[in-house]
């Protein structure tokens, strides 16, 4: 028995002494693939240090302290670990390290925002990464220590970087702007989250809360900014359409790579000392995307002057240019803003809603809604405003033809921007008249043009319903005055096209309705009308007007009491009877007619028309020419 129970206690020994001895070894080559990992950040000249590195075989648990590190180049980013702790690590292959749980203590990232001593900290007490899996080192150092290197760098590690999740209960940090801005700030982060990173994507990334608070010591008074934001939440972020727009070997790469399903937050408020108070309810961006073809951030940091360097006017064109390819390059599916209010010492601004879209270059309908202000006279209301098809890409080209100091766009390049913009809509627009105080009101009011010939639009539609008040000071709306009337309503529906092929002109349709004056449609046609007719020139452009023929013109006047309003205006500039000034009416159209008939037999005819009008008030008067 005795012999039995020795030769346990030595199995024991030296199964226990070959444990323990694996547990060095293993703590031993650790600590070697930390100092080959950390020989890659000298490599590259950076500095990088650590404290103790330890291994714990039962659970397979790494932990390395006090890690410190700073990147090379002129704006390092400066790195401070108290501790990292991996739990349940394995190494998958050779390339792979796995780990159920990383635990990193007390991290703090400071860089340089502005030279020469703008700075920015991040600090977070704890990171949690859960079922983590990526590459045991760094694959593939940074070309350079340029910006753009770097992030190409960052982005390709962690494309081979997955996790289940990611959590970090709260991120304080502060900022300073230094010589470049005397302000400095305060800013934190709560409850940030990412979940299910795989492959360079990220299935949904939320913050509870942000909060920020900026000091600005400009010359006079502080002022404070702050502002909190709450549910932010991104889906379906993909960072290859990143590693396109980075890479130069991606510059005629046409496809179009979404970068994020959807981004949402909560209510966003933002206070300026404390006389201005905004707040929006919430934001909606859908379905971005990115054309690396037209989106090479690299191009335009290489077009940028060098700091403190005033761009010249062929650099302005050049940056102008590539800036508008970053537009051309983008897709924005939908952007919503909803809930804008402002208190201002001027009175609160409302806003219900802000939308648009954005693709190649061009934003499909920029809108607002529900616009309620103060103008300095009244209050401003407008249902809805649009934009329709504005090209921004193509207006920073415009815009940077005038770069050069004392440049005077001609007024062809001016009407030119008109092909920029497709249209304008504004409904349940209402604003006080700057003299009488009442209501302006634009229940509808729909622009829109299109079929260029150079600058100028040969297509053309116009609806409007318009309503106002009378001013008896303005001498041209006298006689409303005079005639007892205080509003007047305008309704116009006006269409107008040219056809290249039959060289034909129409103006229809035409309907014009003045309150309770008067009421007229139209239709005007023209038959070989050139192309060269469309001219700022006015030499072409009268040359070319001679080849125009008549075509038919249909008129229908109804009256009102637009008649009435016109004879009593005449009798009394005539100082005579409202009888007595009908008659004189009717008796110089029956005078200039007779005066004219040898010439054109039809004057006798419409002229009779013309007096049946008058003479009888409430009748409509219908005109046809061929």
């Amino acid at each position: 028995m005795a012999k039995i129970l020795m030769g346990l206690i030595a199995a024991i020994v030296i199964v226990a002494g070959g444990f323990f001895g694996f547990e060095r070894y293993m703590q031993h080559r650790v600590a070697g693939e930390v100092e080959a990992g950390f020989a890659q950040l000298h490599a590259a000249g950076g500095k990088a240090s650590h404290g103790k590195v330890s291994f714990d075989l039962k659970t397979r648990t790494v932990m390395i302290a006090d890690i410190v590190s700073e990147t090379a180049g002129p704006s390092p980013v400066n790195v401070k670990i108290a501790s990292i702790t991996a739990s349940g690590t394995r190494q998958p292959d050779a390339t792979r390290f796995a780990a159920d749980t990383i635990e990193i203590a007390d991290v703090e990232v400071g860089m340089t925002i502005a030279q020469p001593d703008g700075r920015v900290t991040y600090k977070a007490p704890r990171v949690t990464v859960k079922d983590y899996s990526g590459p045991a080192g760094w694959q593939q150092q940074p070309a350079s220590s340029a910006l753009v290197d770097v992030y190409r760098s960052v982005i390709e590690q962690f494309v081979r970087t997955n996790a289940s999740s990611v959590t970090i209960p709260t991120i304080a940090g502060t900022m300073n702007f230094g010589a470049a801005g005397p302000a400095s700030g305060e800013f934190s982060y709560s409850g940030v989250s990412l979940r299910d990173t795989r492959d360079g994507t990220i299935a949904a990334m939320t913050v509870d809360a942000f909060t920020f608070a900026i000091n600005s010591q400009q010359a006079g008074p502080p002022q404070k900014l702050t502002g909190d934001l709450a549910n932010f939440a991104a889906y379906d972020f993909d960072a290859s359409a990143a590693a396109a727009a980075l890479d130069p070997q991606k510059a005629s790469d046409e496809r179009s790579y979404r970068v994020y399903r959807q981004i949402s937050t909560g209510p966003y408020t933002i206070t300026a000392n404390p006389d201005v108070r905004m707040r929006i309810d919430g934001f909606t961006i859908d379905d971005v995307a990115m054309r690396p073809s037209r989106l090479q951030l690299p191009a335009l940091l290489a077009a940028m002057p060098p700091p403190g360097a005033a761009p010249t006017p062929a650099q302005i064109r050049e940056l102008t240019d590539k800036a508008a390819k970053l537009y051309e390059g983008m897709r924005v599916g939908n952007i919503e803003m909803r809930g804008f209010s402002m208190e201002t010492p001027q009175g609160p601004v409302k806003l219900a809603a802000i939308r648009f879209n954005l693709e190649n270059g061009k934003i499909g309908e920029f809108a607002f809604e529900g616009l309620d202000a103060r103008a300095p006279n009244g209050p401003v209301k407008v249902g809805r405003f649009a934009l329709k098809s504005l090209d921004i890409a193509n207006l920073l080209r415009m815009s940077a033809q005038f770069s050069s100091p004392g440049q005077t766009p001609s007024p062809d390049q001016v009407l030119g921007m008109l092909a920029l913009l497709d249209g304008i809509e504004v409904k349940g627009f209402v604003a006080p008249h700057k003299k009488t105080g009442k209501p302006i009101i634009i229940d509808n009011l729909d622009l829109n043009w299109g079929q260029f010939v150079g600058p100028i639009p040969t297509r053309l539609r116009l609806i409007a319903k318009v309503a106002g008040p009378v001013d008896a000071t303005d001498p041209t709306q006298v006689p409303f005055a005079n005639a007892g009337m205080d509003r007047l309503a305008f309704d116009l529906d006006l269409g107008a096209a040219w056809s290249e092929q039959p060289r034909a002109f129409v103006l229809e349709p035409v309907t014009i309705e003045l309150g309770s004056l008067l009421k007229a449609t139209a239709r005007v046609s023209l038959a070989n009308v050139p192309r060269g007719v469309f001219s700022f020139n006015p030499v072409q452009a009268t040359s070319m007007a001679a080849q125009i023929d008549a075509g038919t013109l249909e008129l229908a006047l109804r009256d009102l009491g637009g008649v009435d309003l016109a004879v009593a205006q005449f009798a009394r500039a005539q100082g005579i009877g409202r009888d007595a000034a009908r008659r004189n009416v009717v008796d110089s159209i029956r005078t200039n007619a007779e005066q004219t008939a040898g010439a054109n037999p039809d004057v006798t005819a419409i002229s009779q028309a013309l007096i049946r009008f008058i003479e009888n008030p409430g009748q409509t008067l219908i005109v046809k020419l061929t």
